[in-house]
């Protein structure tokens, strides 16, 4: 009887402590926690290094700040609502806010990864056209021993485009593109080494000329029925005419400047123009040898001309002792035209003194560029 007194005038001095200590008991029972985090706090923080990753901050600079400035307020957002109690925590805004900010975040992840897709195929396009230029300039520096002088920039060019490559299937489009500019430069220099050269082979007033020589030398070998030689540099070849009709072709070396015309001595050209075989030597420095009449009239009048222009140098004199010989087809001589000596022996046996001889840079219009 004296507990339950007392407990009754507890009751009746403390009413208000002893319903605040209920309503604490209730805020404790099982049942009871706050709020999870919004689930797209996890999603914004890998949709930025996703962002990071696609290299947005390359392509969108400010878009990229702009989302990670929000996200960075949001957090502290965040934050300051875990601070409160759990029961006055409200994540509702931040997860609104968190859901706006994502889809802002994948708009400018598709942008920029459209930005790469066709930076990616520009400068494909653009190293499939230097890789082609590459090749041609490749096929036309071996047809010309002057590509000799080229051949280091074209294969800078090549190891340069290849680099270039390899940036873009890492996705590094910026390092990509700088080596193909660098490409392009070394390209530009072998293409100045050789077209000067080369630009004389599709020029329709150089070619018909070298065709009237050819045709002139064998329309003699028809009249007469005997020997004609022709020879074409670009073709690389010799052709040997019998009463008008071609009888054997044979291939042929030319000077180390041989796709050039001579225009004096010492300049490792091969001449050009119409010439006759003046002497046979079966005994050569090169095996046999058919001795030209260079330099013939029409060759000493541009030697003067050119002089006097000074295109050529003032101390150069013409030159002379042009050749067919032997000593092989492969190598570069010092002008003359050089045949393998087996072919040497058959040309030496069956030409004269005499013979017409046409030396040209082709006989047609070829496509060379």
């Amino acid at each position: 009887m004296a507990g339950n007194s007392l407990l009754n005038s507890n009751k009746k001095r403390y009413p208000g402590k002893i319903i605040l200590l209920g309503f604490f008991l209730f805020l404790i029972l099982p049942g009871c926690s706050a709020p999870p985090l919004p689930m797209e706090v996890g999603q914004a923080e890998s949709l930025s290094h996703n962002l990071w990753k696609a290299r947005v901050p390359l392509y969108a600079p400010e878009e990229y700040k702009a989302y990670e400035a929000d996200l960075r307020r949001i957090k502290d957002d965040l934050i300051k609502e875990k601070t409160r109690f759990i029961w006055f925590r409200d994540y509702q805004s931040v997860a609104a806010r968190l859901q706006s900010l994502l889809k802002y975040g994948e708009g400018i992840l598709t942008r920029v990864e459209g930005l790469k897709e066709s930076k990616r195929t520009e400068i494909t396009g653009q190293l499939t056209e230097l890789e082609s230029r590459i090749r041609d300039l490749d096929r036309l520096s071996q047809t010309i021993n002057e590509g000799r002088l080229v051949r280091r920039s074209l294969m800078k060019a090549g190891m340069t485009v290849h680099e270039a490559g390899l940036f873009l299937g890492n996705g590094d489009f910026d390092q990509a593109d700088s080596r193909l500019r660098t490409a392009s430069g070394y390209i530009k220099e072998t293409e100045d080494g050789l077209f000067p050269i080369l630009n004389r082979y599709s020029n329709t007033t150089v070619i018909a000329r070298w065709r009237q020589w050819a045709n002139e030398a064998v329309a003699e070998s028809r009249e007469n029925g005997g020997i004609a030689i022709v020879v074409s540099k670009m073709d690389r070849s010799m052709t040997l005419y019998k009463a008008g009709k071609p009888y054997k072709r044979y291939g042929v070396g030319l000077g180390r400047n041989g796709f050039q015309d001579k225009l004096h001595g010492g300049d490792g050209a091969t001449p050009e123009g119409r010439y006759r075989i003046i002497r046979k030597l079966d005994r050569s420095k090169y095996y046999k040898a058919l001795l030209l009449n260079y330099p013939n009239d029409e060759d000493k009048r541009e030697f003067i001309r050119l002089k006097k222009k000074g295109i050529i140098p003032g101390r150069a004199s013409i030159g002379g002792l042009i050749e067919i010989h032997g000593s092989g087809k492969d190598g570069m001589t010092y002008g003359c035209v050089s045949l393998d000596n087996e072919d040497m022996d058959e040309v030496f046996r069956i030409a004269a003194p005499g013979t017409p001889v046409a030396i040209v840079g082709a006989t047609n219009h070829k496509a060379m560029f």
